[in-house]
């Protein structure tokens, strides 16, 4: 059997292998190549969980950013409001601070005319009471000056019968101060000259007289029951006569203050502790 001596015989190819790269490292390389894998796949497959995480916290971490953001955004259109707010309300602080000025000049202006007002009305009313104060002292003056003067005028004087009268008044305006100091009651009359008796008080009385040139008159009174003449009196003089009840120190009295052309103007006096009013007697024929 014949070789061919291209190919080696079992002697060769074990000299051959012997010679070459030991099996053991062809492995070790083989295992080494399997671990690299491994190792290889272990990284990318923990690479792709930690880009996965990764990820993942990025959507929360953005989806929380645009929260806050919108969160923000929200704050921010409120604080933006709010300052509009506070521009207005600093708007409105400041007109009314500025009305709130104006009224206060207004008033004070008002308060200033006010004052000036009563300053006037207060001058005015002081020269207007000075005015009447001084024109009632005047009146005062003048009234006391015509009370002493009436008081001068009004006397006591001797009656007819020899009493001493009362006051005696010369004129109306001396019987208007009789009466209001009220000493007796007295009864004003004019009494025209004739036969017809004139009532005058408690008493009836008739003229048969007047002498106005001579200032004398004569009548004739009536009273309890008979008639008393008073002939020839004069004006000024008391005429006296006396009636039931009356006191003998306080007769009754006429006073002629005026004699004209057939009458005569006077008055009645009688005591305030006077009776009842005497009965007239009729005129005798």
């Amino acid at each position: 059997m014949s070789i061919s001596p291209n190919v080696p015989t079992p002697e060769e190819s074990y000299h051959y292998e012997s010679a070459g790269t030991p099996r053991w490292v062809a492995i070790l390389f083989g295992l080494l190549f399997i671990g690299l894998g491994v190792v290889a796949y272990l990284g990318y497959s923990a690479q792709s969980r930690l880009d996965e995480a990764i990820a993942k916290q990025n959507k929360v971490l953005t989806a929380e950013l645009e929260q806050a953001n919108s969160r923000l955004a929200d704050l921010k259109g409120n604080l933006e409001i709010t300052q509009q707010k506070v521009g207005v309300t600093q708007a409105e602080i400041a007109r009314a601070k500025s009305r709130a000025e104006t009224i206060r000049k207004e008033q004070a202006a008002a308060d200033e005319r006010l004052n000036a007002q009563l300053s006037q009305v207060a001058k005015e009313s002081n020269e207007k009471i000075d005015t009447e104060v001084g024109g009632v002292r005047k009146d005062l003056e003048a009234t006391r000056t015509d009370l002493e003067t009436t008081k001068g005028k009004l006397e006591r004087t001797q009656g007819d019968m020899g009493v001493m009268s009362g006051l005696i008044a010369h004129n109306r305006d001396d019987l208007e101060e009789l009466k209001r100091r009220g000493d007796r009651n007295y009864y004003e009359f004019t009494l025209n000259k004739g036969k017809t008796p004139h009532r005058v008080g408690p008493v009836q009385v008739t003229l048969s007289k007047a002498d106005q040139k001579k200032s004398r008159y004569t009548m004739t009174v009536f009273v309890d029951d008979r008639s008393i003449e008073k002939k020839d009196k004069t004006v000024g003089e008391p005429v006296q006569f006396y009636v039931k009840g009356s006191s003998r120190m306080a007769p009754y009295e006429i006073v002629v203050f005026d004699v004209l052309k057939d009458k005569v103007t006077g008055y009645l006096a009688t005591p305030k502790e006077g009776g009842a009013p005497a009965v007239s007697a009729k005129p005798q024929s």
